[in-house]
């Protein structure tokens, strides 16, 4: 692989890494820890247009209280009821829009099979979007390993992960869910975040080759 290439992959990883924590709670560790100055670096040498969503993202957190913040978030994906973009894939999958599915089975055997584990202190439904997009960045961080490693092998195994990540889970639901965002967010912020998650999975899944 070539350095141009790999170089790309990296940012594809590190693009996947970051918009995941954009969907915990926001807090001002967003900030500290240079989550949106991060994802613009990776978007710039990913596509102009996705790092053109990238500083919009960042700026529109900034622009907007945390409180203000914090209750979109909540009216978005918490609830108590009514959540206008519930981030779970059966809910986009299942015909009847319920919760741990058979779709929600079928990604914990997926996410086995390329022996990921979701941290105890990840509270949540393992098909929610930051867990599949953390299985995404693992895949697109072990082919890079694999690369450098010159394991073939180990770089066909995590492409095809990748692969049935997109075909069969997030590729089939991350529109849906991104457009009940922007229909339902009362924040820049998070009709950005729809924006760029929408563009960047569908990127990956147009992306035939790792």
């Amino acid at each position: 692989m070539s350095e141009p290439a790999f170089d790309l992959l990296a940012a594809r990883a590190d693009a996947c890494r970051l918009l995941s924590a954009c969907f915990y709670e926001p807090g001002a560790e967003l900030i500290e820890e240079r989550v949106f100055a991060s994802l613009s670096e990776a978007a710039a040498r990913i596509d102009p247009e996705l790092a053109g969503r990238a500083r919009r993202l960042g700026a529109a957190f900034e622009a907007t209280p945390l409180q203000s913040l914090r209750v979109d978030y909540t009216r978005l994906f918490l609830g108590p009821v009514d959540a206008r973009a519930r981030p779970y894939g059966s809910v986009w999958l299942e015909t009847d829009g319920g919760l741990m599915k058979d779709s929600t089975t079928a990604v914990v055997a997926l996410y086995a099979e390329g022996e990921f584990e979701i941290s105890a202190d990840f509270r949540d439904l393992p098909d929610h979007v930051a867990a599949e997009l953390e299985f995404l960045y693992l895949q697109l961080f072990r082919c890079a390993q694999a690369t450098l490693a010159g394991d073939k092998a180990a770089a066909a195994s995590a492409a095809r992960l990748r692969r049935r990540l997109l075909d069969e889970h997030l590729g089939i639901w991350a529109g849906p869910f991104t457009t009940a965002i922007e229909a339902g967010a009362e924040t820049d912020h998070y009709r950005e975040l729809a924006g760029i998650t929408r563009e960047f999975v569908a990127i990956e899944a147009a992306r035939e080759a790792i």
